[in-house]
């Protein structure tokens, strides 16, 4: 059974960080692609950053600077350094596993941005 449990979500002020965690389970985790999606209310889920299997990273422009993904494959650990939050930024944050035609998604972790 495969498993993607995510933690580190919760309230922040505005400039604050956070660390986003995915630990997977039941899936040969060094060869998927990890990513990160969030979806705001009323707004469609988006990407946000991605760790591919050799290593390559890849970010959202409005989160370039600010969020860092990095993966851990012998902890079958995704994380996701959110540093300078903004308010826009308030939305659940969703682990993606992906190789080829197989994708797995996390429950998801809210993150508020918010005084």
């Amino acid at each position: 059974q495969v498993q993607l449990v995510e933690s580190g979500g919760g309230l922040v002020q505005p400039g604050g960080s956070l660390r986003l965690s995915c630990v997977a389970s039941g899936i040969n985790f060094p060869i998927y692609s990890m990513k990160w999606y969030r979806q705001a209310p009323g707004k469609q889920r988006e990407l946000v950053a991605a760790a591919t299997s050799g290593g390559s990273t890849v970010y959202v422009d409005s989160v370039k600077g600010r969020f860092t993904i990095s993966r851990d494959n012998a902890e079958r650990t995704v994380h996701l350094q959110m540093n300078s939050l903004k308010p826009e930024d308030t939305a659940v944050y969703y682990c993606n596993a992906n190789f080829r035609s197989q994708i797995y998604w996390g429950q998801g972790t809210q993150v508020t941005v918010s005084s």
